[in-house]
């Protein structure tokens, strides 16, 4: 009977061990722990970092959307990154009239695809230094690498840089990035 504890304890144990890196690779973000067998949405509303892009995913009626199968890979701007958008963008585009605008502006941070930082970074080399990502709202972004970060160029020329990679999702992958990007116009 004592070595078939034994042996069960021992098999616990490695169990644990084996499992543990994979939890332990997915980032904190907002202060929140990100769990990969959670969709965007569920890890998303825990981010301190990302409540006003909550808000505007909710405003816009993409919940439903991206609580699904996927995948997408979100380039999520932070609640700073939308400070920097001019006074009074951000209320003004919350408002029911403006959905059309917003939901415009949030698919052009998708992507329908599970684009983890390794694969992106190849697709930049392999295209000499600027790869064109598509996104699920019709824009192009320009992926370039800034020494080891990420960065994507709007089509109006506005940088924004990939603060925290490789967020794991049930249905894709989060990079956390500073800048909002917008379509052209």
């Amino acid at each position: 009977m004592i070595k078939r504890h034994a042996l069960l304890a021992a098999v616990a144990a490695i169990s644990v061990t084996a499992f543990t890196p994979a939890f332990a690779q997915n980032p904190m973000v907002g202060g929140a722990p990100m769990m990969e067998n959670k969709n965007i949405i569920e890890n998303a509303v825990n981010s301190k970092d990302h409540t006003t892009l909550v808000a505007a995913v909710k405003a816009a009626g993409l919940v439903e959307t991206l609580s699904g199968p996927g995948p997408f890979t979100v380039f999520a701007p932070t609640n700073a990154a939308f400070a920097k958008l001019p006074a009074g963008t951000v209320e003004m585009l919350l408002k029911p009239e403006n959905k059309a605008k917003l939901t415009k502006i949030l698919t052009c941070h998708v992507v329908a695809a599970n684009a983890m930082s390794p694969a992106i970074a190849k697709m930049i080399k392999d295209d000499k230094g600027t790869y064109a990502v598509k996104t699920v709202g019709g824009c192009t972004l320009q992926a370039k690498m800034a020494g080891e970060k990420i960065t994507l160029t709007d089509e109006n020329g506005t940088v924004a840089t990939v603060t925290i990679a490789d967020v794991k999702q049930s249905n894709g992958v989060i990079h956390v990035i500073d800048t909002v990007v917008l379509p052209k116009g």
